[in-house]
C-alpha cells in the first residue's frame, strides 16, 4: 500500500467502495483522520488513478469522490484482509477462554 500512500489508504478505499462520498462524509466515516491527511490521501489517490473527484454545481458547490475501475480492483483485496483479521480475532478470543 505504500505505493498508494500509507496507512489510511485502505480505509479511504473501503469507504468509497459503495456510493460516491463527499469530503465531510469521509471525515465522519474515518473520525481519527485529520482533514489535512485525508485531503493529501485523496489527492494522491486521484493522481494514481484510483479515485475520481467530481465537482457538483450546487450552491455552495460540493465535491464527490468515487473509486475508478482500477480503484474497485482493490476492494476484494481489502475484503480478504478483513476476513483474515476476523478469523485471527476469533482464534485469539477462543484461545483466551
Amino acid at each position: 500500500m505504500k505505493l498508494l500512500g500509507g496507512a489510511w489508504t485502505p480505509n479511504i478505499v473501503w469507504r468509497l467502495s459503495g456510493d460516491p462520498r463527499r469530503f465531510s462524509e469521509l471525515r465522519d466515516d474515518i473520525p481519527r483522520i485529520s482533514a489535512k491527511v485525508l485531503s493529501a490521501r485523496l489527492r494522491a489517490l486521484e493522481e494514481t488513478g484510483v479515485v475520481t473527484r467530481s465537482v457538483i454545481s450546487t450552491s455552495p458547490p460540493s465535491v464527490e469522490y468515487a473509486l475508478t475501475e482500477l480503484g474497485r480492483e482493490l476492494v476484494p483485496v481489502i475484503q480478504a484482509i478483513l476476513n483474515v483479521g476476523t478469523k485471527l480475532a476469533h482464534r485469539r478470543a477462543a484461545a483466551t477462554r
